[in-house]
Formats: C-alpha cells, structure tokens, sequence
C-alpha cells in the first residue's frame, strides 16, 4: 500500500483512539459521580465536582415551614413593635468588648 495511506490510517486510528479514551474518562469523572450524587437526593456542583447535602431553609432561618420571608418578617416587626410599645428592653446583643478580667487575689 501506499505509505501515505497507511501513515494516515495510523494517525486517524491514533485520534478515534484518544477521542474514545475521552469519553470514557468523562463519563468516569462527571457523568456517573453525577448521577449517583443526585440518585441519593443529594446536589451535584459540576464547576468543583462536589456532592452536597442540601440545607433546609427553615433550619437556617428559624421562620416555620411554609411561611414566606414577607409574612414572618411582618409578623418580626409586630413583635417587635409591640414589645418597644409595652417598654421592655430590646432583645440583648452581644457586646463588641470582652468584659474586664477579675484581678487574681494578692499572694499571701
């Protein structure tokens, strides 16, 4: 055969070869971890290939499930205003500064 026709086999068979080995390793490394992660009822993060557990949104935020934002942060402000209008003291934040340390007794 002509010595061209068999370079250009080799080279093509040499490409078909690495094309494969590519898919393969895609389907290794993103497809199958995907889908098992997402089997399992848990989220895929394709940028860092990561499986996460989701969060529950009212575990976070401590408003009931099945109310929107609108309504417990409405139902906060009344609370709220009802407890300045009643005069109690507002919900005590910790403070920025650490408290004075107790001076240590004088050795005897």
């Amino acid at each position: 055969m002509n010595p061209t026709i068999d370079r250009l086999k080799l080279v093509f068979l040499g490409i078909f070869a690495v094309a494969c080995a590519a898919v393969w390793a895609y389907q290794i490394f993103y497809v199958w971890p995907a889908k098992r992660c997402e089997a399992g009822g848990q989220w895929w993060d394709r940028d860092r290939r990561v499986c996460a557990q989701p969060i529950y949104i009212p575990d976070i935020t401590g408003r009931p499930a099945g109310v929107s934002r609108k309504e417990w942060s409405e139902k906060k402000a009344a609370e709220d205003s009802q407890r300045d209008r009643l005069g109690y003291p507002a919900a005590s934040t910790p403070s920025a500064e650490a408290p004075a340390p107790v001076p240590a007794p004088a050795p005897k």
